[in-house]
């Protein structure tokens, strides 16, 4: 870093000195929160912190190092190896000599190979140093075993649209940003996408682009200009995003393929987390395809998966293959519509008593009071299935939600109901 802390980059102009001028994570910092209390406590422990690029992970480090007067070394998992491993280890015992804990911080820890993690064990055991890893996948495939037991996980959530604006107006209050109307400020906000480090960078890019021009203010055009079509294109929180995302939903409604790829290239295009199409993947399988093909929603949380452990690019290929499935597989909204209906019918009908043979009567004075008598236990009637029986309140005529269509797997699962369905006509009408 600079001597002149006025030439520092921006991100360590603004970094924080203290836990109170951590803006976001308060799940993690807040009062009584778990990291907050490790800090208070007095003893640090080793621990990973897992969560997107740009929310603070190596800041909460240097402070837990601050806190306890620890020595900071700091190890890049993508340009080190066993090599710095073994030199933070004679650092930390010359420290250790001398009385000073050690803090040993690892970025992109999930970038070091078994061997190389393996190397933290011993010493992380014999407490001479405390081990902090920071990662953007999940430790639960990125991480030994071994050194993951011993670590605790806090996970890191992306900053808020307030967080963020808190952050430019920090950068404006020590005047390294100038004025910002309110559109150049949402576009701002929205091309971050919960990244300290994006918005920080691109802040100072526009800072020096505005002193060289001598703009007194940021406005939305002159935005555009400076950064070019991609934040054109970019924007989470307008209508170009929700149009997006919903062309790639109707299109897999649609069953048509090649629009759906066409749809999820051009949101990867525009900026969109590849993590927020795997999610709308997850209910477009139970939305539109449902029973129709049930291996469509375990599909969908393997293509997300896939994408956590290798994410880009190779994990968006992953969920092209299942977009693509999506599309492909028969589709059925039945379940979609019987669940709204129930809800609907619960909403409008109130609160009915359970009849009494539904109930359970697990003490004696609730089989006295009639609780679960004349309950048919459908295992030991003939064929698995208790013709005739009611599982509704009395005085409700059973209503029938759920209406499978003839596509798919619910083909044969409305022929059972058919069949199931005459079974009880059958035995109700033998006792009227």
């Amino acid at each position: 870093m600079s001597s002149n802390p006025a030439h520092a980059p921006l991100a360590e102009r603004l970094r924080p000195k203290s836990l109170g001028e951590v803006i976001g994570q308060q799940h993690l910092l807040g009062e009584g929160m778990p990291l907050r209390i490790a800090f208070e406590s007095g003893q640090p422990h080793s621990l990973i912190l897992w969560g997107p690029p740009g929310t603070g992970k190596t800041t909460i480090a240097r402070l837990m190092a601050d806190a306890f007067d620890a020595q900071f070394i700091t190890i890049s998992a993508v340009l080190g190896g066993v090599k710095d491993i073994r030199e933070a280890v004679e650092q930390a015992q010359i420290a250790q000599a001398h009385g000073r804990r050690t803090i040993v911080f690892v970025d992109e820890v999930h970038r070091f190979n078994k061997s190389q993690q393996d190397a933290f064990l011993p010493h992380v055991e014999s407490g001479l140093f405390t081990f902090i890893g920071a990662t953007t996948e999940n430790p639960s495939f990125e991480v030994n075993s071994a050194l993951l037991s011993r670590a605790a996980v806090y996970v890191l959530q992306p900053l808020s649209e307030d967080d963020l604006k808190q952050i430019v107006q920090r950068a404006q209050a020590i005047g390294a940003v100038p004025a910002i109307e309110p559109a150049a400020l949402d576009r701002l906000i929205a091309y971050a996408d919960g990244d300290a480090r994006r918005l920080l960078n691109t802040l100072e890019t526009l800072a020096v682009a505005a002193g060289k021009e001598k703009l007194a203010e940021v406005t939305d055009a002159w935005l555009l200009k400076v950064l070019g079509e991609r934040m054109r294109r970019y924007d989470k929180g307008g209508e170009q995003f929700y149009d997006t995302i919903s062309a790639l939903h109707k299109s897999v409604r649609g069953s048509d393929p090649d629009a759906t790829l066409y749809w999820f290239a051009r949101m990867l295009d525009g900026g969109v987390d590849p993590r927020y199409v795997a999610r709308r993947m997850i209910r477009m399988a139970v939305e539109d395809v449902g029973l129709a093909d049930p291996r469509a929603l375990r599909m969908a949380l393997d293509a997300s998966e896939v994408y956590e452990r290798l994410g880009t690019p190779e994990g968006e290929l992953a969920l092209a293959q299942c977009l693509v499935y999506l599309a492909v597989a028969p589709k059925s909204n039945a379940v979609y519509v019987a669940y709204n209906e129930a809800r609907a019918l619960v909403r409008r009908d109130g609160t009915r008593p359970v009849p009494l043979h539904l109930r359970n009567a697990p003490t004696r004075l609730m089989k006295d009071l009639g609780y679960g008598k004349d309950y048919r236990y459908a295992h030991d009637e003939e064929g698995g299935f208790a013709a005739g029986e009611s599982y509704f309140p009395e005085g409700l005529r059973a209503p029938q939600f759920y209406r499978p269509v003839e596509r798919g797997l619910e083909i044969r699962i409305a022929e059972k109901l058919r069949e199931l369905r005459a079974l009880n006509r059958a035995r109700q009408g033998a006792n009227p």
